[in-house]
């Protein structure tokens, strides 16, 4: 059974069509939207701030997203995929994203709509990551636009996220 707990008397929501794997984390002030998966050992700790998920949007395997305490909150958009073991923490990722495995987007991040953050890049605190490019390396660089059919893969990720959803219901 997942593990779903209050935290200061905020509990976490989520809207329909939600899964959510028997062994994930959900804690404290986090709201999900519609169609949202949260896939096996991952962790969503709202406790110390507030984390929003929005439409069709996926946490994988092992992803653990949290914020800062007094600092940062972390709002995901629509449509967004964060890879497994990916820590997304304190940032704004705007709709039609991919955080590509095990990378770590830091406090204040900003990445713009149809971003691509590469497999284990690690995005600096207060960097801004402009839409339509692929962001890699340590630290993570702008590397060129994103192109038709990666734009396209943005596009098709979460649906194949809610067709996987379906498979456990």
């Amino acid at each position: 059974m997942a593990v779903i707990l209050p935290v200061k008397d905020k509990q976490p929501v989520w809207a329909e069509n939600c899964f959510i794997a028997p062994n994930a984390t959900i804690v404290g002030d986090v709201v999900m939207g519609k169609n949202c998966s949260v896939w096996f050992n991952a962790v969503i700790r709202g406790d110390v701030n507030s984390i929003t998920i929005g439409n069709d949007s996926n946490i994988q395997d092992g992803a653990v997203i949290h914020a800062t305490y007094l600092k940062a909150a972390t709002v995901i958009g629509n449509r967004v995929s964060v890879g497994h073991n990916a820590i997304v923490h304190g940032c704004t990722l705007k709709d039609h994203i991919l955080i590509g495995m095990g990378a770590i987007v830091m406090d204040n991040v900003v990445v713009e709509e149809y971003t691509i953050i590469a497999a284990g890049s690690v995005v600096l605190e207060n960097t801004h990551c402009d839409g339509g490019y692929i962001y890699a390396g340590t630290p993570a660089k702008k590397i060129k636009a994103i192109t038709e059919e990666q734009r396209a893969l943005l596009n098709k990720l979460p649906d194949n996220y809610i067709m996987y959803s379906d498979w456990f219901r």
